[in-house]
C-alpha cells in the first residue's frame, strides 16, 4: 500500500445503548423541564461566563446526557448560576436548575472539579 500522507481517523461514533443514562434521568427527576430543551443556543449566546471563558451550556448539557462526564465538573465550575440563561430560554428550561444538579450528580460520581 501507498503511504499518501495521512490516515483514515477512528469513528466517533457513540453508542448510547452501552451508556450509563441514568445520571440524566436523576436530572430530570429534579428539573422536569430539562427535557424541553432543544439546543437552540439561546442560552449559550447569552452566557455572562461565555464571555470570559469557554463555556457552553449546550455542550455541556449533551455531554452530560450521553453520560460522557470526563472533565464536565471542570466545565461546570465555569458557570456563575447568575441565571441569564433561564431568563432568555423562549422553552422555560430552568437551566441553572439544570447546572446545579449536575453538579451535584457529577460529585456523587466522584467527578470532580480540582480546586
Amino acid at each position: 500500500m501507498k503511504d499518501l500522507g495521512f490516515s483514515i481517523s477512528q469513528s466517533r461514533t457513540i453508542d448510547l445503548d452501552k451508556s450509563d443514562l441514568s445520571a440524566y434521568r436523576r436530572v430530570v427527576e429534579k428539573v422536569p423541564s430539562a427535557k424541553l430543551c432543544l439546543m437552540c443556543g439561546a442560552c449559550t449566546a447569552t452566557c455572562t461566563a461565555r464571555n470570559h471563558t469557554d463555556f457552553n451550556f449546550r455542550k455541556v448539557h449533551l455531554l452530560f446526557r450521553r453520560g460522557q462526564f470526563e472533565g464536565l465538573a471542570e466545565e461546570l465550575d465555569k458557570c456563575m448560576l447568575c441565571g441569564k440563561c433561564r431568563l432568555v430560554c423562549n422553552r422555560g428550561v430552568n437551566t441553572r436548575a439544570i447546572i446545579y444538579n449536575m453538579r451535584i450528580i457529577l460529585e456523587n460520581l466522584n467527578y470532580k472539579s480540582i480546586k
